[in-house]
């Protein structure tokens, strides 16, 4: 072994970088156990554990591993190279923990690293795993992890895979803001509505109400796109677009739903681009006399090679699809920057169809608004809208972006204030250069200015008086094809028309898939997982372009989308609200991982943008938004009913959190109430698969009316004999679980236990504890519930009782309302049983459950208890439950029955009654029964008054009886008195004769009862019988066990209840 570094001498500094060459961090052993780890020697089991020889290498490549490390220390050590740091370290191999350096000191706890924050699967990096608590805190009495990593082998395939991973995402196509986002914005924004519908607008609005309509829409798409820019700077964002930054903020339940549709929308999107291209290219073909069958079909033709074109360069992958938009975009530009130029240069012309250059008696005239058939506001807004909605066109390909969080906020905001001042300068520019009507004869003009003209054209020589008869085709109100007569080159105008459907069909063609593969990866709807699947180095899903591409050849084969246009701008609008609602929601949740590193953004501004895209919605078509709400609410619905297993901590997680705690803390200020009284259970299950009739029947009076949280007392050992000190028995625990259990006014009232139906095979010192925990379960004012079955509760020695039930009914929702709790000790009761790690249905995981597949032969007794222990699951036969209110609890042994007649699977069973009563006044207590009972408008259908509890029993019931307690008891007239007293001492359970002889009368009256219950109640679906109650210190454990089982015993399932003798049930209103 290599020495341990000298230290420099005092006050002198140690140096940088030693003079062999070996790194400065070149550490031999931990330097708090040098010492010692040098005398002990390599054979020392506490330094094998502690002291671990590690060397870190230079980073500039001084040191080579196998020189710098030494012979003993570090011959299993690897080297791995961490990507974030670009620096080699020797890793330990016994761990998957990186050793760094800290301080210089070598050591197992590691210093904050990014490594260690990411996603198992990240795609950027290597996910680096920390040391765990137990790692640095346990003891060390053996080699740390020796079990896990034996020869390194997982650390080395840990090394290969993402080493793998690295090297295929290196040539994954990654762009920047302005060509990944910028550019796919500005082209989907810039749509058709620029160059054939805008003029129209600004005729029918004028150019006030015109900028009012841009201004409108540009604050519904900033405001959504702040939203947007807040979520996806709200840590890594992954491909999906929308769906991505709606279902991480509000859940897999709206993400679903909006997700589904909004891929949709973007596939049908498809064709409607595609035809508004094809329609102008049949326009042309048309001016030419080129017409190849009709119109219609012309359409489909041109739209069907348009879309197999757009489809190769999208299958070619996003490099070339980007190529492509650049060159749209240039074009487009390139129109744009035409039209202004020609406006700025009047020809003589073109002054018959309306266009004068720049005028102001022009601009004065088109200032105010001239709406004609039946246009108002409100219908040419939403003409124009639809132009606005491409505001996500990058965030949709946010998977294929270098930087999402960087790129999406710069890139959609910077395109939403580009492409609004374009559309606000085109307005004015049309409505201050071209009138509004114009019949484009040169004939129309006038000799000389006339000082009666009313209209701008009449100030100009042109009388266009005609026109308000109608018939006109030139002029703003008259010609689509306006902005081509303006420009300087009109042709350009037609490639800008062009560039703009091409370029919004190919955004839309990109958008759909990508958003619809992250829906499908995340396995919302099963059925649709098989287009999850993607193809190359960028993962192009190849099947969800096939898919995008059949939808949209299909509505381009209609040729007719007037109809579903209005849907497709709700449902683009839909996933603007709720990304809106979603910035919203996840400000009010106040939840700590919710800190964007966008701050320009205001949760009531975001809340006004979500209500003001509901209100656009109703504005273009209100029985589309209809339409739309509806089938938003459907898919929401089936969501929320699958329940998809995925947790992606929702801001509706985060509410429902803030606001339980908010309802925990108001109720501590309420007082409890007897009407708002509901039965809250602590079950001692054990591992709660272990007694499945226990946890069932409980469940069945609890949900949605109570809590019911499972306990388990566990006894455990520490590794250390010598500083181990196990106490002979779990009882304290268990009030500690108790009292830890619940939050405020959420906290339990009931202790449920399995009764202890083998108790006399056991040690009696368990059946101590199991009588002192109902004891104690008094002393806190519990109720207590015992459930007795003939066959017994426990099911966890049957091997693989779980995967025997698989074919059975399984209770729905059931794990929503078990809250397992476990402490660190065992009662050895039939209720919280120890059970073994090779035995326990909770832990025999992996390799065990193919041997529970395994068919395993039963008992008879053990496949009557598999039975006996699902009869609660299923729905009870028409029958009763006989309710044994022999003793005033507080109504416990009443509400119990009631709370289960209300549920579907006991709705066929009634209630019957047995009170005590007197012989000669068994009609009047019926009566009194009756009364109270109604009053408590609890439903019975008979009532029994016992006449003759206090009969006394069979003489062969009490020979039994005393034949059962015999082996526990003291006999203490048959030895000395100082004798008698120390073995009570040592064994409080044994009965003595002074005990059994004052409890006489009680103990026949069990006796009695168990003969009653035999006789009235043999064929009840459930038994609810009033506990009997035991003096604490004065009934011995034996005595009060041995009432338990002569009263319960050969009998139908039965409960046995003491309230805590506080009303639970109250007739006044």
């Amino acid at each position: 072994m290599s020495a341990p570094p000298s230290s420099p001498p005092a006050g002198q500094r140690p140096a940088l970088r030693s003079t062999d060459g070996q790194s400065r961090f070149q550490v031999d052993v931990v330097a708090e156990g040098a010492a010692r780890a040098a005398g002990a020697g390599a054979g020392g089991e506490e330094a094998k554990g502690r002291f671990r020889v590690v060397n870190f290498l230079d980073p500039g490549g001084g040191a080579n591993p196998q020189d710098a490390a030494p012979d003993a220390g570090c011959q299993n050590g690897d080297t791995v190279r961490s990507e974030g740091s670009h620096q080699t370290h020797v890793s330990d191999t016994h761990s998957s923990t990186y050793y760094m350096r800290t301080f210089g000191h070598n050591t197992v706890d590691a210093v904050p690293n990014i490594d260690f924050y990411r996603h198992t699967e990240a795609a950027l990096a290597e996910k680096l795993v920390r040391p765990s608590l137990s790692e640095l805190h346990d003891e060390l009495d053996k080699e740390p992890f020796e079990d896990i990593f034996a020869n390194g082998e997982e650390s080395a395939a840990a090394e290969e895979l993402p080493s793998k991973k690295k090297s295929e995402s290196v040539s994954a196509v990654k762009f920047g803001w302005i060509k990944g986002v910028l550019i796919r914005c500005m082209l989907n924004i810039w749509g058709v509505m620029l160059f054939i519908r805008m003029s129209w607008i600004v005729g029918q609005a004028g150019i006030a109400l015109s900028c009012a309509i841009i201004l409108m829409a540009i604050v519904v798409t900033t405001i959504t796109g702040l939203s947007t820019s807040a979520i996806a700077t709200n840590g890594f964002v992954r491909g999906g677009g929308a769906y991505y930054l709606i279902s991480r903020s509000l859940g897999p339940e709206f993400g679903g739903s909006i997700g589904l549709i909004f891929a949709f929308a973007n596939a049908v999107a498809v064709a409607m681009y595609v035809v508004g291209f094809a329609e102008t290219v049949v326009e042309l073909l048309d001016s030419i006399d080129a017409v190849m069958t009709d119109e219609i079909n012309d359409i489909r033709i041109v739209g069907t090679l348009t879309v197999i074109l757009l489809l190769g360069i999208s299958v070619a992958g996003m490099e070339w699809e980007a190529k492509a938009q650049i060159i749209l975009l240039v074009i487009l530009v390139a129109a744009i920057f035409n039209y202004f130029i020609g406006s700025f240069i009047p020809v003589k012309s073109k002054e018959p169809m309306g266009f004068f250059g720049y005028r102001a008696a022009i601009m004065m005239e088109n200032i105010g608004p001239d709406f004609r058939d039946e246009e108002t506001f409100f219908s040419v807004f939403a003409i124009f809208f639809p132009a606005a909605t491409g505001i996500l066109a990058g965030a949709n390909i946010s998977g294929d972006l270098s930087d999402p969080q960087s790129a999406i906020p710069k890139g959609t905001l910077l395109a939403i204030l580009v492409t609004g001042v374009v559309y606000i300068a085109v307005a004015v520019s049309a409505g201050s250069c071209i009138v509004r009507d114009a019949t484009g004869d040169h004939n129309d003009t006038i000799p000389a200015p006339n000082v009666n003209c009313t209209d701008a054209a009449c100030t100009l020589g042109y009388d266009f008086s005609i026109c308000k008869e109608g018939g006109c085709k030139y002029g703003l109100q008259n010609d689509f094809q306006v902005m081509s007569l303006v420009s300087g080159f009109g042709p350009l105008i037609t490639a800008g028309i062009f560039s703009a459907t091409l370029s919004s069909a190919l955004a839309s063609l990109v958008s759909a898939p990508k958003v619809f593969q992250a829906l499908c990866k995340d396995n919302i709807y099963p059925g649709l997982v098989v287009f999850a699947k993607g193809y190359g180095k960028n993962n192009e899903p190849l099947r969800a372009y096939v898919l995008t591409f059949c939808i949209g050849l299909a509505f381009i084969l209609i040729a007719e989308l007037n109809i579903i246009a209005p849907i497709i701008s709700n449902f683009f609008l839909a996933s603007y609200a709720l990304i809106n609602f979603s910035v919203f929601h996840a400000s009010l949740a106040n939840s700590p991982g919710w800190r964007p590193s966008f701050k320009y953004y205001n949760k009531w501004v975001s809340l006004t943008g979500a209500v003001l895209c509901c209100v656009v919605m109703f504005i273009i078509n209100w029985w589309a938004a209809l339409l739309t709400n509806v089938i938003v609410l459907a898919l929401y619905i089936y969501v929320s009913y699958k329940k998809p297993d995925v947790n992606w901590g929702s801001s509706m997680q985060a509410l429902m959190y803030n606001q339980a705690l908010s309802h925990c803390l108001h109720l501590t200020g309420v007082e409890d109430h007897i009407k708002n009284f509901r039965p809250q259970c602590l079950v001692m299950t054990g591992y709660p698969n272990a007694r499945p009739a226990l946890l069932n029947l409980v469940h069945s009076f609890t949900k949605d009316v109570g809590l019911m949280v499972c306990g388990h007392v566990r006894t455990v050992r520490s590794r250390h004999a010598e500083r181990s000190a196990a106490r002979p028995s779990a009882g304290p625990s268990t009030p500690c679980l108790r009292k830890a259990t619940g939050l405020g006014r959420l906290k339990t009232n009931t202790l449920v236990l399995g009764f202890k139906n083998a108790w006399r095979d056991g040690h009696m010192r368990d059946v101590e504890t199991y009588i002192n925990t109902i004891h104690d379960a008094f002393d806190l004012q519990y109720g207590v519930v015992l459930l007795r079955l003939r066959e017994g509760l426990d099911v966890s020695h049957i091997q693989g009782q779980d995967e025997l039930l698989l074919s059975q009914e399984r209770t729905p929702g059931l794990r929503e309302f078990v809250v397992a709790v476990s402490v660190g000790r065992d009662n050895d009761s039939d209720s919280s049983k120890v059970t073994s790690a090779q035995s326990s249905p909770l832990i025999h995981k992996g390799n065990g459950v193919q041997s529970c597949r395994q068919s395993v032969q039963l008992s008879a007794g053990d496949q009557k208890l598999l039975e006996a222990s699902q009869q609660f699951r299923k729905k009870q036969c028409k029958g009763t439950i006989d309710v044994w209110w022999l003793f005033d609890d507080g109504g416990l042994t009443l509400l119990i029955p009631y709370l289960l007649t209300n549920k579907k699977k006991w709705k066929d069973c009634k209630i019957r009654v047995f009170i005590g009563g007197k012989i000669n006044r068994i009609d009047h207590d019926r009566r009194a029964m009756a009364a109270l009972l109604s009053k408590f408008r609890i439903d019975f259908s008979d009532i029994t008054v016992l006449g003759d509890i206090n009969v006394k029993p069979k003489k062969q019931r009490k020979e039994v009886f005393e034949k059962m307690v015999e082996p526990y008891r003291l006999r203490e007239d048959d030895m000395e008195q100082e004798a008698a007293e120390r073995l009570k001492a040592e064994e409080p359970w044994r009965i003595t004769d002074n005990e059994l002889e004052l409890y006489r009368a009680k103990t026949n009256r069990q006796i009695r009862l168990n003969e009653l219950l035999q006789e009235h109640s043999s064929t009840a679906n459930l038994i609810v019988m009033s506990m009997p109650l035991a003096r604490k210190g004065t009934v011995s454990s034996a005595l009060y066990m041995c009432w338990l089982d002569t009263l319960s015993k050969d009998l139908p399932p039965i409960l046995l209840v003491r309230g805590n003798h506080q009303s639970v049930l109250t007739f006044y209103s």
